[in-house]
């Protein structure tokens, strides 16, 4: 009998244990405790490490694939050849001189564009009076790309800085405008009918639940109309400037400097993911209630 108490003693005791360490008293098996969530930042530095490595082999396998294709026979710079020329450029100033010229350009005409495309766009998507005047326009000038209008442009503003700020403003706009116009109509009906029992007013609803839900549309919408304020302003600078990365690539053409293109175009490359990282940054802070994979 005695034998009997101590084993039930020791179940109850082993029991006891189990439940303080976060399992149950039948199965004696330890369930996962509040510290286990504590793995999942793990898993996202992990992850972000990941990609980190995956760019760093990209960009490395880049480069060999251009050395191979340049000692292969093709007529290409080898990275060696085009680093001697841009620290050549560099030295003597010619680098600095076309990269402000092109970065004054193409973000005057993204800023610009930018911020006149999102009230534009807020506007169609909101009010049906305004889509009905702004929408046939910006359809038929999004048909026509902004380089097709760069000789008129230049024959009415002449061949200053206007004519190129207007064509990377007219690129940048009409990326942009459409993004934020598909935001704002996109957004769930949902919760605007839910806001409108709650009470809210229409300038409530616009400022809580429509600028937020049509934010990430309209950095989407930026980070195109940078891509497209970069190609225009290159094609802006080969037909009229006097100074910048465009500019210095068109004269390298004449002369069959294949090391002076290249090195530009790196700059360009360089610039422009530089400029997309900083708007996917902000993307990640403004939108940090949306869910993502």
């Amino acid at each position: 009998m005695e034998q009997v108490i101590e084993v039930t003693d020791s179940m109850e005791q082993a029991a006891a244990r189990s439940v303080a360490s976060g399992g149950t008293a039948t199965t004696g098996v330890a369930l996962p405790g509040p510290g286990t969530g504590r793995r999942a930042p793990r898993r996202r530095m992990s992850k972000r490490m990941k990609l980190v490595i995956l760019n760093a082999v990209s960009i490395v396998g880049g480069i060999a694939i251009w050395w191979v294709l340049a000692e292969s026979g093709l007529q290409l710079p080898t990275p060696p050849e085009v680093l001697q020329k841009a620290i050549q450029m560099w030295n003597a100033g010619i680098v600095q001189e076309d990269v402000v010229a092109s970065l004054a350009r193409v973000l005057t005409g993204f800023v610009l564009g930018t911020a006149a495309a999102i009230p534009v766009g807020f506007l169609m998507g909101w009010y049906t009076a305004a889509r009905g005047l702004f929408e046939p326009w910006i359809q038929f000038f999004r048909t026509i790309p902004p380089l097709a209008l760069l000789p008129l442009v230049l024959v009415l503003m002449g061949i200053g800085e206007l004519p190129k700020v207007f064509v990377i403003f007219l690129a940048a706009f009409l990326a942009c405008v459409i993004s934020t116009y598909q935001g704002v109509v996109s957004v769930d009906r949902t919760l605007i009918n839910a806001a409108r029992v709650l009470g809210a007013k229409d300038g409530t609803i616009f400022a809580r639940v429509i600028v937020p839900a049509s934010t990430p549309f309209i950095l989407v919408g930026m980070r195109v109309g940078l891509g497209s304020a970069w190609a225009t302003l290159v094609a802006a600078e080969l037909l009229a400037a006097q100074a910048g990365l465009g500019f210095r690539m068109q004269q390298a053409q004449i002369y069959y400097d294949l090391a002076t293109i290249f090195v530009n175009i790196v700059i360009i490359g360089i610039l422009g993911l530089a400029m997309d990282r900083l708007l996917l940054l902000a993307e990640t802070k403004l939108t940090a209630w949306q869910e993502r994979r």
